[in-house]
């Protein structure tokens, strides 16, 4: 059986990933480009393709120590990615208004940093507020450079 710490881990490391980069795409897509259809369609691809890769890397770096539980700490890191990235990408497909979609997007990822975080650390010794804000502080901080490189994508490249 999977370690709980191991297996924390590779929930955080899913979760946290996906967080950032799939915020990064959807927002940098909603200022580049500001078609729904095309933010939903490249954003399930990029969750896919990314939430399947993180799986595979989660799983091969257990292996390399031989750890008898990689494939559950990959399945647990591509499960988390997926999961998160769902929910972030499930306000455009509910809505058409793209600012309602992306406003509900940061208070799903703004949620789930706090309500994950209390969960994580409700039994450890580690205070969750700091932990809770160091991560919205990452997201934030990867949010606010992908609206600038959507800005200036969509000044410069179409």
């Amino acid at each position: 059986m999977i370690k709980p710490l191991k297996s924390t881990a590779a929930f955080v490391l899913g979760m946290h990933d996906a967080l950032v980069s799939q915020i990064g795409v959807i927002v940098g897509l909603a200022f580049a480009l500001a078609d729904r259809e095309l933010i939903i369609l490249t954003s399930v691809i990029t969750a896919l393709s990314a939430g399947l890769s993180m799986a595979a890397s989660s799983y091969l770096a257990e292996k390399t120590h031989d750890d008898e539980d990689a494939l559950r700490a990959g399945l647990v890191t591509g499960g988390a990615y997926l999961g998160i990235s769902g929910i972030l990408i499930a306000p455009f497909v509910i809505t058409n208004n793209l600012t309602i979609a992306l406003g509900a997007t940061f208070a799903i990822a703004i949620l789930t940093i706090f309500i994950s975080n209390w969960a994580i650390h409700r039994n450890s010794k580690k205070k969750f507020l700091s932990h809770a804000i160091e991560m919205l502080i990452l997201c934030t901080s990867v949010t606010i450079i992908t609206f600038i490189i959507g800005e200036l994508s969509h000044k410069f490249l179409i």
